[in-house]
């Protein structure tokens, strides 16, 4: 049976994108100097002014507005109300509530136990119920529709950055709609570009550059027919954007966050939350262990959810659900994930190392599908291949052609003869010695002194790096 899903995504100007990277820019600043630290900041953003607030307990020393400052200028907001160095700012932070702190500092199994273990030293940080997910429709084993839209918004964010289409602005959305046949991705039927720009294009103009230098360039040649439609900034003109032109909220973009729509979300938004909050590290942890049950083949689709009480260590529940793709029964797939993977935070903070200053990377252009990050690790595949039924395990082929990335762009190959993807990057290695800015595709803007926010999910250009704030 055939049927239409459809994901979007929006660029790092878009208003919600810039309040999720403030928060998360904050957040990094803050673990950077003190890895301990509890952290949950929000920033709402509307016409010329940004509030910073929420709660942070830490020793560490932070210019919450110069940071603020510095991540709006590296976006592109250097003109207009919300401009970078015209913007008003204000800060209402204060510590986490005792109350919360108390759950969190010393689980429920730990004040009950005579013997206690570093496993149930930490509490949840809240109630609450989260989702994995992870699928065979991309290499990254995330669903196409999103996959795709991300990389039609990073696009748009490369061609303004590179000059390519130098009269784009910074805010941006992308959209696609897939159409299957059961779970086979068979045509790409409806895509969606708005982006802004200044006043020196014309529609006409602009819908050509978008269509040659955005879609044609990303979109999987094999999968585009006459019947696809476009529509390339269908209410014509978008002069103001970003703030100025719509409220800004952290935590307001939780969807393209993760899995476009393809699997249920939670509620809890991540940006600017340090990994106690389990709404946060507890759907990483979910993504990693559904990606690895996929890779070892237990099957070609799966959605996880774990939930907690607030206080108590282990969760309260773990539900799979493989939706008739699995190996085994979802309820047998349930206790393997038990018996292989520690759901308490501790654990989880442990196992993905996430007391370090990553989030920045993750606040743009989705949490999921990019191999740098720690929770996309395949390192359980061969401890989970074990519980694979002799009958479907599947032997190497030693034949097997490797993947030819041409073939996907049909006749048209992205940049030139160039392959590249934002995924195949490296993130910017913090104990290296010395680093020319200028041997990066972007160079630092004017004014960011010593420290540089380049693009939020796309390490190629740089991550948050600071040595007046240590």
């Amino acid at each position: 049976m055939k049927k239409l899903f459809t994901s979007e995504s929006v660029t790092e100007g878009h208003p919600d994108k810039v309040c999720d990277q403030i928060s998360d820019g904050i957040l990094d600043a803050v673990l950077e100097q003190d890895p301990m630290a509890r952290c949950a900041i929000e920033c709402s953003a509307a016409y010329d002014m940004l509030l910073i607030m929420g709660e942070v307990t830490t020793t560490a020393k932070v210019d919450y507005e110069a940071i603020a400052r510095e991540i709006i200028e590296n976006i592109g907001y250097n003109y207009g109300s919300f401009a970078f160095d015209k913007c008003k700012i204000m800060v209402a932070i204060h510590e986490q509530s005792p109350d919360i702190a108390m759950g969190v500092n010393s689980s429920l199994e730990n004040k009950e136990s005579e013997e206690k273990t570093e496993e149930d030293s930490l509490g949840a940080g809240d109630q609450g119920l989260m989702f994995g997910y992870a699928c065979r429709e991309t290499k990254e084993l995330m669903p196409l529709p999103i996959s795709l839209a991300h990389e039609l918004a990073q696009r748009l964010a490369e061609v303004r950055e590179n000059g390519t289409l130098s009269y784009l602005r910074p805010d941006g959305k992308t959209q696609v709609t897939v159409e299957y046949d059961g779970n086979r991705a068979i045509r790409i039927d409806t895509v969606v570009v708005s982006a802004q720009h200044d006043d020196t294009v014309t529609q006409e103009q602009l819908k050509e550059d978008i269509k040659n230098e955005v879609i044609d360039t990303v979109l999987p040649g094999r999968l585009v027919d006459e019947n696809t439609k476009y529509y390339i900034n269908p209410t014509g003109k978008f002069f103001v954007g970003g703030p100025e032109g719509d409220s800004g909220l952290t935590g307001r973009k939780i969807i393209v966050d993760t899995y476009g729509g393809r699997c249920p979300h939670g509620g809890g938004a991540f940006s600017g939350k340090d990994p106690t909050k389990v709404d946060r590290s507890a759907t990483y942890m979910a993504r990693y262990i559904c990606k690895n049950m996929v890779k070892a083949g237990l099957a070609d689709e799966i959605q996880l959810q774990v939930a907690y009480a607030i206080g108590v260590a282990n969760p309260v529940s773990v539900l799979v659900n493989t939706f008739g793709t699995g190996k085994l029964s979802d309820e047998k797939l349930a206790d393997i994930v038990v018996k292989e993977f520690d759901l308490r935070p501790y654990a989880i903070i442990k196992k993905l190392d996430l007391r370090r200053p990553i989030y920045h990377l993750t606040s743009a252009y989705g949490h999921f599908g990019k191999d740098y990050l720690p929770w996309e690790k395949l390192d359980k595949v061969d401890d989970l291949k074990l519980y694979v039924p002799e009958e479907d395990r599947k032997p190497y082929n030693r034949d097997r052609k490797p993947f030819d990335r041409d073939r996907k762009y049909g006749d048209k190959k992205p940049y030139g003869d160039k392959k590249f993807s934002y995924k195949d990057k490296k993130p910017y290695d913090r104990e290296k010695k010395s680093y020319d800015r200028e041997e990066k595709p972007f160079a630092k803007r004017k004014g960011t002194g010593d420290r540089t926010f380049r693009f939020a999910g796309r390490p190629d250009v740089g991550v948050w790096h600071s040595e007046d704030n240590k």
